[in-house]
């Protein structure tokens, strides 16, 4: 056994009785795997799987990066390290806790719970300046979640309101029930300030995605109502994992409107006392087994070497900041946080951007640049980025007449999220976001969480919200009894169910 870092965690047992205690922790690589180990004084030893391959893991953490930390008291962080280090990039919004399923899995619907939690309109934007106020950078996006959003009547004026609240990327997160029964509905969201619609898609088949063909109708109707940026979330568990390779496949055939795909390994939160060691085992996936079967499944076009983990793009966030002279939002999130790539469709083939660019050494040079000093520096800067951004680039292996000394020049010049449109256009995100939860969770990560929820208590890291279950009391303690709820607008939560799954 060879320890490659100290750590610190939370014992799932004490967690099992409503306790969250800190327990020392070790990442670890033995029997050709890297583990989280840790113990409890009263519960003994446990261990759960972070990479399956050492190799991806020595990969993504070499880009570790340190942050400044957060100048806010209102980041939660439960006394369980001193001071939060990575800025929030998105803020969740959690508008209500409704839906129109009734999935088997699911914790946080009102149905399964007992209580509706909804926000009024004030309360809501009340929660967005708490996000947007946060010091040294305010989040500058949001995503719309629940529950169900759409649910919500008021859900255009809420999107509207972001917007207005000067976040500059608003993201509604969706199962696109509502959108594939209404194409009246995407034409509101078409009109409305949305950026991307992130929609539920765990498979291609009814075997793993019941409302598939819903879906393929949301899809429909979007595209019709002129809705352009879709990014598909499967949630990767072993129930799905052998369609990975055609979930991409999917969104390859549609990149008119799906911009990407965010692959989500399964995380046990929720009614942790129900999980038994056995399933958790057998159901986990880790981010080589995952990456291994989308090699597999689409015969080598996109391999694990094309994967790079969220903090290898802060050179350009300094860059950025270098030649603007003000602070910009930086990805310093733990490398297990998650890690993407970008690819192109050429002849019907998919293209990674690291088969015909030298992606670490393009990002050596901007770390280099962001280091320049003196007088005249933007002016110096962008005639080096100009001159130098093609020695990174294979023009003979590159996609088409894509320009990306083009597009880099532009966005950087400019600094800000709609330079990168042209990028987007051309390509398919594909990444991945490995949410933690009691077993596997690593202090480090939550400390550097770049997810978080804005709530009523504060702003609260996704992994703590979810995984620590900091969300289900903060939602119950302001929240009312389902049957006040309903005595209250004169609705019945049945009534709203979708009817296809009723059927």
């Amino acid at each position: 056994m060879e320890i490659l870092e100290r750590t610190e965690s939370v014992c799932p047992d004490c967690m099992k009785e409503g306790n969250i205690v800190k327990v020392d922790a070790q990442i670890t690589e033995e029997e050709g795997k890297v583990w989280i180990k840790k113990e409890c004084d009263e519960h003994g030893s446990f261990r759960d799987i972070i990479f399956s391959n050492p190799h991806d893991y020595r990969k993504w953490t070499k880009y570790k990066k340190d942050a400044d930390g957060v100048d806010d008291s209102n980041i939660v962080n439960l006394s369980l390290y001193d001071k939060h280090k990575t800025q929030p990039v998105l803020t969740n919004l959690t508008v209500t806790n409704r839906c129109n399923l009734r999935c088997s899995y699911c914790f946080m619907n009102a149905g399964a719970s007992g209580y509706v939690y909804e926000p009024s309109l004030d309360e809501i934007g009340k929660l967005m300046d708490q996000a947007r106020n946060i010091e040294p950078v305010g989040s500058k996006a949001i995503q719309i979640t629940g529950g169900e959003p759409t649910v919500r009547d008021d859900i255009i004026e809420i999107i509207e309101m972001a917007d207005e609240k000067g976040f500059v990327h608003v993201q509604l997160n969706t199962n696109g029930i509502d959108m594939g029964e209404s194409l009246e509905f995407c034409k509101k969201l078409s009109e409305s300030p949305v950026n991307t619609i992130y929609m539920s898609f765990d498979g291609v088949t009814k075997e793993t995605n019941p409302w598939i063909e819903t879906n393929k109708k949301a899809i429909d109707n979007l595209r019709e109502a002129g809705v352009k940026n879709v990014v598909l979330v499967p949630v990767v568990s072993q129930d799905n994992i052998h369609e990975l390779g055609e979930i991409i496949r999917f969104a390859q055939k549609n990149i008119d409107i799906v911009r990407g795909v965010n692959f989500q390994p399964l995380a046990f939160t929720g009614r942790i006392s129900e999980v038994d060691d056995d399933y958790r085992k057998s159901s986990r996936v880790d981010y080589s087994t995952m990456m291994e079967a989308i090699d597999e499944q689409l015969e080598g076009e996109l391999n694990s070497d094309d994967w790079y983990p969220v903090p290898f793009v802060y050179p350009i966030s300094k860059l950025v900041e270098s030649v603007r002279g003000e602070k910009q939002v930086e990805f310093t999130t733990n490398p297990s946080c998650g890690g993407a790539t970008y690819v192109f469709i050429e002849d019907d083939k998919i293209v990674p951007i690291t088969r015909f660019v030298d992606v670490e050494g393009l990002m050596e040079f901007l770390e280099g640049l962001s280091k320049k000093g003196g007088p005249m520096k933007k002016t110096r800067v962008m005639t080096s980025l100009a001159t130098g951004i093609s020695d990174f680039i294979d023009k003979d292996k590159r996609p088409g007449d894509l320009s990306i000394k083009k597009i880099l020049s532009k966005a950087m010049a400019n600094g800000d999220y709609s330079s990168l449109g042209e990028f987007h256009r051309k390509t398919l995100y594909i990444g991945s976001m490995w949410f933690q939860d009691v077993w596997n969770l690593d202090m480090d990560r939550l400390q550097n969480c770049a997810i978080h929820y804005t709530t009523e208590e504060g702003m609260v890291p996704f992994c703590a919200y979810n995984g620590l279950g900091v969300g289900s009391r903060i939602r119950k303690d302001h929240s009312v009894p389902v049957e006040e709820w309903e005595s209250e607008t004169g609705r019945s939560l049945k009534d709203g169910l979708w009817h296809g799954q009723l059927s």
